[in-house]
């Protein structure tokens, strides 16, 4: 699941804008991160977080956690995210938000996979919650996962947790009950075959 996203290079929403704004002027151009295109797991992303004095701000982050034999966990099913050794640090107080334009998902026909382009309805960009933790001198995010909206089950059975905009701030609030916040997951998703 969520294996792919995208964040458009062109017509990008203005948040998302902002958002890469931020990130370039935080990091010069000393760390390169992947703002637009196809992003894939272990590319550098921009990602929104709290800093320790709680302020939101953009930071760089590798997409998935380095496991022992080397292979990244990009993804971290919202429901036992807490009870779990490897996530329940960042569940607890390592929260983030990644930003995209849209997720890609791949449908089973047969012997063929039809890649779709998947969206939140009426809106421009989507907001998935996630989780970090810190190994050596980086920051790596895993994205949280749940079951799939009714609209794309027949899809995938699962999708990225995907929260609306004004629920952002709540997420990366740790004072907040991180499953009340995700219980506000959005589920009018919208779709499209792609190449």
């Amino acid at each position: 699941m969520c294996g792919r996203f995208y964040i458009a290079e062109e017509d990008t929403a203005e948040d998302l804008l902002r958002i890469i704004d931020a990130l370039n002027r935080r990091y010069k151009g000393i760390t390169p991160v992947k703002t637009q295109g196809e992003i894939r797991p272990t590319d550098i992303i921009p990602v929104m977080a709290n800093s320790p004095s709680m302020s939101t701000g953009v930071y760089a982050m590798k997409w998935g956690y380095t496991m022992p034999d080397g292979k990244p966990m990009f993804n971290a099913r919202s429901e036992t995210a807490a009870t779990k050794p490897l996530f329940s640090d960042g569940m607890r107080q390592r929260r983030c938000i990644i930003p995209a334009t849209l997720y890609f998902e791949w449908q089973k026909a047969g012997t063929q996979k039809i890649k779709h382009a998947i969206a939140t309805a009426g809106s421009d960009m989507i907001y998935m919650a996630g989780i970090y933790r810190i190994e050596g001198n980086r920051a790596a995010c895993s994205i949280l996962t749940r079951p799939p909206a009714d609209c794309i089950s027949h899809i995938h059975n699962r999708m990225p947790v995907i929260l609306p905009a004004e629920a952002t701030h709540d997420w990366l609030n740790l004072r907040f009950d991180p499953n009340e916040v995700l219980a506000a997951a959005l589920t009018n998703m919208t779709y499209y075959p792609c190449s």
